[in-house]
This record gives C-alpha cells, structure tokens and sequence, in this order.
C-alpha cells in the first residue's frame, strides 16, 4: 500500500471545489451571498457562456482591506466563526471559508475590492489555484470577483457542464430566490451583453414574487398570517390549489434569508391543504421563515443546501396552521365578494346580462375537447351523431377537421360488450360473452389521443389563439420547453421565448380544447421536466404520451358514455391498453366468477 500523505494545497483546493462548485450557478450562489453578508445594497451579476467562460459578480458592499483580501484566499479563511460556540449561532449566509479559495483554483480568477474610507483598492489575480499578481488599484468602494474559463484546468469537470442555455437558467433561477430572500437590495442580471432583469431596492416581499409570479397569478396570492410559535415565526404567500404543480421545484422557503430544502416544510405546507390536491401534486409557495439560529443546523451540506431542524414537528405544525388560516380567509373574501354580484343579477337583470355570451376564441375561452373528428393511423371510422369525450361548450361548435387525404374506410369494430352501469362514477361495468369487464375511460382516452397524434406524418393542425398565452414556469423550465420547441410543434403547440423565464404560447392543437390551456401547458411543462434526464433528447413520442396524459386527467372519466368511447377506441391499434402500458379494459371471466362464488361448503358465511 502507498504511504500516507497531505495532500498539496491546490489539490486539496480543488476536491474542495468539487464539492462547492457544481456548476456555475453555484459559484454564482457563493458570490453573491458573500455580497450580501458584506452589507451589499446593489448587486450586478454578469455572465458569459452560461457563466462557464464568464461569471462577474459586482456590489458595493463593505470591501476588504489587501490583507483581508490575501486571506480570502486561504482555505478555511472567514470572518464570520470565531470560535466553537459560534456554530451554533450562524446567521450569516457564508461561513465555511472554502467557496474563494475553490472557486479561484478552477478557474481564472480576479478579485478587485476596496473599503470605503481606504484610498486605493486591491486587485489580486489567481489562475488555477496560483497567486499570480497582487496590486494597488482604482475602484469604486465594494468588491468585483470575475471568473473566468471555469474548470479550464479540470476537464472532466468541465465536460460535464450542460448546454449554455441551460447553465444560465440555473444561474438566473439561483439569482431570483436571492432576489426573493432579499427584496430590500437592487438586484440586476447581465448575460451575454444583455440586461435580463433590473430589480430596484426597496421592493416589499409581495412585490417581490408578483414580479416572479407574473401579473395573473399574482393576483390570486393568498397571504399567510403572521404566525409566532416557539420562537418561530412563518409569513408568505401561496397560490390557490388549482395552481399546484408537480414537483417542488416552485416552493421558495428562506430560513432567516438562506434559500433552504427541508421535507418537513414541504410536509406542512401539504398538510394546510389537506383534501385540496390532487395526488402527487404539490402547491406553490413562498416563505420567509424566522427562528433561533440554535433551532437549527445549517452546516449539514457543502453548498448549505439542506438543513437539520431540532424541531421539526413544531415548524410543520405551525406552518399547516398559517396555509389553513390563510386559505379559509381567502375563501371567506371571494363568497363575500361574490354575494352582492349575485344579490344584484337576481333582483334587477338587465338585458347585458340576459343577452348570449358572443362567440370568439381568446387564449382563456371555457371551450371543451371534442374527439368527432378523430381518425386513427390505418382506419376512418363512422362518426357517433352528437358524441364527444366531453359535451361541448354552448359557445364553441365541433373542432375543424384535420385537411389530410382520408384512406378507404374500413368496416367499423362494434365493441363486443353492454352497458351495465357505473361503479363511484369511475369505471364503466361491461358484460361480455365471456364475463364482466371494467373500462377506464381516462386510459381509453390516452390510447385515443395518443394515437390522433402519431397518426400525423406531418405537424398537427393547430388553432392559433386570438391573445396569446404568457406563462412564467421559471428559468429552467422555460429552457428545457424551448429546446424541444420542435416536438412541441410538431405537437401543434407553439412556443415562443419572451424573455425573463416568461414563455408565449401561440396556437394549441386545433382537436383539443380546454377550459384552462394555460395550468394544461404549465403541467405538461412541469412533468416533461419530472421525466427527463439532464441533457436528455426527448423524443416526439415521449411528448405525445405526455399530452395524452395531461389532456386525459383534466377532464372527468364519465363512464355512462362508454359505448360511444368503445367505438372509436376499437378503431386504434392497440385499444387494450394506455400509451404507458396500463389496461384500458380489465376482464373477469365466468369461470373466474364461478370459481370464487363456488365451493359453498368452505364459505365463512
């Protein structure tokens, strides 16, 4: 066996820094906390690349003095622990003394600082872990940090960095939380020369995540209560259920202002709206949370990503508390306020509202999907009079036929079943010559639609909206939605980047119509991110599962139109089973009932 040894400082630098530093958003995280420990009030943030050739964090916070700036550059070198006791305490962001000294040794580093009372500054050049200069210079007070050519020296790091677009959504997402965690401080992002986003200081917490939100959700936050319990305080904001997305990519939680991951957050702000969400859905929300530093560990992880509650029952407790209180006043205000509305229409109609609602077709109209016109790949079956998959809309009429070349018609499958009934309006009861069948409408939907969208040689035809749609999934999935703007297309779906983690819908496909296209495109959105490995190419029938899923959940099962639904699913390739693979029908045959209702004698009853 070798002999043991130390490692060499630069080395030892360096597997810090794979620990620290990520990816460039992760330098970008060090930096500019570093800024706001010093007190900054503005902070600019410039990067080039996706931040892997350029990341330039600028503020005009305290400075360093140039023995305090050589330091900085030492491993394990900080202001802000003195002793044992003070780990206990931390309420700074930073405090590890390890992100300076890892980020300058994969990189070329420059560090530029100056105190505000000092008459000349600092400027310090390292390149890959060596000190190469060390000088005066003129600057405004504050500290400048460039990056440059991160990883040059370390190329199986390097390698691993993803497309530039996609570094810079992580960059850019990394930048609003710190932005939400500290509204008082002007927060501006550069990339590639131009401005992305100028928040100015001051903003309240509110204003803060109606910028992030977007005019339209913003104006359905419902505001939390002020709670205090045990030395822990909870104030914030969430959206109403309708708005849960899945994953928790959309839960901003600072814990006495660090952006944290904590289940039990997660936990309690499930548990406040209990019996609200769908399974495996989870609501947004934004939280500021305040409590004694003892009350919690935040040196558990090198990037002080996830944290260690001493108590984490009383938080979960305290926050389900607060997102009951808050959604019960936001319901108590929407009936009041639609009391006197209704009030007025029932004593003294007018003849406004009397009249028909005009037929148009704006981005949020409540049309219906209808599925009249669906012709699978090899078959064009007899249409059923008057049936749709979900009863049209009074103001809509059916949807505009695909204009492509119809090939001969086949004769039509009759389904091989009658209608019995239906069990909790969930399942169809089917007999059949052989037994009792159950048919899962939604599954039977699937398989329909999915099909209608691979019978396609070519884009779907599309129904362009007369407002387009704007939707803000934030940065990285706005990213991820406009690399694969192509499927999308070829899905009739189309997408438009309209900056600032802000998307512009379009057209929809012209088959598909829905009550509320703008939560269908945002979850399809969500669960495409759910599903795809990083850096993945997400092929045009993975997206078509995916439609066919979203489309098939938003609307109720219905299982009394079963027979119309037969129909046109025995005229898909595979009726028997969902584009994933779950049954569409599930038999249970004569012999299996006669073999359980058989053999009376060994009967309990």
């Amino acid at each position: 066996m070798p002999r043991i040894r130390i490692l060499p400082e630069i080395l030892a630098s360096q597997v810090a820094a794979g620990e620290v530093v990520e990816r460039p958003a992760s330098a970008a995280k060090e930096l500019v906390e570093n800024s706001l420990d010093a007190g900054a009030k503005e902070i600019l943030v410039e990067i080039r690349r996706g931040g892997a050739a350029l990341l330039r964090v600028i503020d005009d916070g305290s400075g360093m003095s140039r023995d305090d700036a050589l330091m900085s550059l030492e491993r394990h070198a900080t202001s802000k622990l003195a002793e044992v006791g003070d780990l206990a305490a931390i309420r700074t962001l930073g405090f590890r003394g390890e992100a300076v000294p890892s980020i300058a040794s994969v990189s070329r580093f420059r560090l530029v600082t100056r105190e505000p009372d000092a008459v000349a500054g600092t400027e310090i050049a390292v390149e890959g872990g060596v000190m190469r200069d060390v000088r005066e210079a003129g600057c405004a007070p504050g500290t400048v940090v460039e990056v440059k050519d991160l990883f040059f020296n370390v190329p199986a790091r390097r390698k691993f960095l993803r497309a530039e677009t996609t570094e810079a959504a992580h960059i850019e997402h990394q930048l609003r939380l710190h932005a939400l965690a500290a509204s008082g401080v002007r927060f501006r992002f550069r990339k590639d020369e131009r401005e992305v986003f100028d928040l100015p200081g001051g903003m309240s917490r509110l204003d803060r995540v109606r910028w992030m939100t977007g005019t339209d959700l913003g104006r359905e936050l419902v505001e939390l209560p002020l709670t205090h319990g045990n030395g822990i305080s909870v104030e914030g904001f969430i959206l109403p259920p309708v708005h849960a997305r899945k994953g928790r990519r959309h839960q901003c939680v600072f814990l006495n202002g660090r952006p944290v991951e904590d289940s039990a957050i997660s936990r309690g702000l499930t548990e406040g709206f209990r019996g609200a969400l769908q399974d495996g859905m989870h609501p947004a929300a934004w939280l500021w949370i305040e409590m004694e530093p003892s009350l919690v560990d935040v040196n558990v992880h090198p990037a002080k990503r996830e944290i260690r509650l001493h108590r984490p029952h009383e938080l979960r407790d305290v926050l389900t508390q607060a997102v009951k209180e808050g959604l019960a006043r936001a319901e108590a205000s929407r009936r009041a306020a639609q009391l006197p509305a209704s009030r007025a229409i029932v004593s003294d109609p007018t003849p406004a509202q009397q009249a028909p609602a005009a037929r148009s077709w704006p981005a949020s109209i409540p049309v219906q999907r209808h599925f009249e016109n669906f012709t699978p790949p090899s078959r064009a079956p007899r249409s059923e009079p008057g049936y749709s998959l979900m009863r049209p809309s009074p103001e809509v009429g059916p949807a505009p036929p695909l204009h492509r070349p119809e090939p001969e018609p086949e004769p039509e499958k009759v389904p091989p079943f009658r209608y019995i009934g239906s069990l909790q309006d969930r399942f169809a009861i089917l007999e059949s010559a052989d037994g009792l069948v159950l048919l899962d409408p939604r599954a039977a939907r699937e398989r329909i639609l999915y099909e209608r969208w691979l019978a396609n040689s070519g884009p779907v035809e599309s129904q362009a909206l007369l407002v387009p749609l704007l939707i803000e999934p934030g940065p990285r999935e706005c990213e991820l939605a406009l690399r694969h703007r192509e499927e999308f297309s070829r899905a009739g779906i189309e997408l438009e980047d309209f900056g600032s983690g802000t998307l512009q819908i379009g057209s929809l496909p012209d088959f598909l119509k829905m009550a509320d296209p703008r939560s269908f495109v945002t979850s399809l959105i969500d669960e495409l991110s759910q599903g795809q490995t990083p850096g993945a190419r997400v092929a045009f029938d993975a997206l078509a599962k995916l439609l066919a899923r979203r489309a098939a959940l938003s609307e109720s099962p219905r299982p009394q139109e079963a027979m119309p639904l037969l129909r046109i699913l025995f005229n898909c390739d595979l009726p028997y089973c969902a584009p994933d693979g779950r049954p569409t029908l599930s038999e249970l045959s004569m012999k299996e009932l006669e073999r359980r209702f058989a053999g009376g004698k060994s009967s309990s009853f």
